[in-house]
């Protein structure tokens, strides 16, 4: 792809993004989301491989379902209430439209199958995309309307998510899958979070894109796209290696890492909120994340002689870090400490 047609699509995803999330109407925010999908679509069919264009018409089929129930949602909305304004939607109907809609272009269970799928399709890049822009449009307009939503929905749909998400990943070899789990579990820690203290799901969602960029760069950097490739990696950047399973633990939330801070801050606000049961399920099963976030770690770094693997080893590249990468990486590891000033901030 020449770099005109890639700068037209960059643009056309800042131009989506940035409508939706700036717009008070419906009618803009669903424009900015259609302008969002058709920007990716050739990002994702690039390569003219068979599963790339299998990917992309899912993708766009998912989200053109979900594009018209947001239009049929806010057009109930409007025909009851006469309200246009996102903030001002209250019909009981047009609520559990918007929840489902948004369910869909965010890919939290029930209507996940398509992400992995999707990204699976889906260069690294793209997937890192896929991951965390393209999810913020959606988000924005969750937060804005999370007063009208039902928490119950919610909080099903993101135990849900938790359990699938991390259940579900348990047994993938293909690290883009892999995360793809990883990003449907880290969903359900914003959705049932949101109705409670919209602040709180932003700021987990800020993190999420920080350490998950940090990790998608990283495999990027040493292409590895399978468990069987990763293993072989620590001969080719060794430092970058050992940095990619502190990442990993900082993304599966262990603390002292940057990831501990939003699950503290959602198990709190869930338990001042009186629902300290939804809180314990989600913390558990938060575990099953963890369990496949330590297998990364482990095929990363941990396979080193006297194991041995049936792969050919990688030459060592001498090429000095990328910067983003090593200033992502930082961020997701050292921002615990300065707690205090993030949430002065949000």
């Amino acid at each position: 792809m020449n770099p005109q047609a890639k700068l037209i699509f960059a643009l056309s995803l800042t131009l989506g993004t940035t409508l939706t999330i700036s717009s008070n109407h419906w009618i803009m925010a669903w424009t900015g989301l259609e302008i969002n999908t058709l920007a990716i679509l050739p990002l994702i069919s690039k390569s003219h491989h068979p599963r790339a264009i299998e990917a992309a018409t899912k993708y766009f089929l998912v989200q053109a379902a979900a594009s018209a129930l947001v239009l049929f949602s806010s057009m109930t909305n409007a025909w009851h209430t006469g309200q246009w304004d996102i903030t001002q939607l209250s019909h009981p109907t047009s609520c559990l439209i918007l929840t489902v809609a948004l369910a869909m272009k965010l890919g939290l269970v029930p209507f996940h199958f398509w992400f992995p799928e999707v990204l699976q399709g889906s260069s690294l890049i793209v997937g890192l995309l896929l991951s965390t822009l393209m999810k913020f449009p959606p988000i924005t307009l969750l937060y804005l309307t999370s007063p009208s939503l039902k928490p119950s929905v919610l909080m099903t749909m993101a135990i849900l998510s938790t359990a699938l998400g991390g259940w579900m990943g348990l047994n993938q070899t293909q690290t883009r899958k892999i995360l793809a789990f990883s990003s449907i579990s880290h969903l359900g820690w914003m959705a049932i979070i949101i109705a409670y203290s919209p602040k709180l799901a932003l700021l987990n969602f800020y993190l999420y894109t920080l350490m998950t960029a940090a990790v998608f760069l990283s495999l990027n950097s040493i292409k590895a796209l399978k468990l069987s490739t990763l293993m072989t990696t620590w001969t080719k950047a060794p430092s970058l290696n050992a940095i990619l399973l502190l990442t990993l633990l900082s993304l599966a939330g262990l603390p002292p890492l940057t990831g501990f801070l939003p699950k503290w801050l959602i198990i709190q606000e869930l338990t001042k909120q009186e629902v300290a049961l939804a809180a314990t399920i989600i913390a558990l099963l938060s575990l099953l994340g963890l369990f496949f976030y330590l297998r990364l770690a482990y095929c990363a770094t941990i396979t080193l002689p006297p194991h041995t693997t049936n792969h050919m080893k990688q030459w060592y590249n001498n090429k000095p870090t990328n910067t983003m990468v090593a200033v992502l990486t930082t961020m997701s590891l050292m921002l615990l400490p300065i707690s205090p000033i993030i949430l002065a901030v949000v």
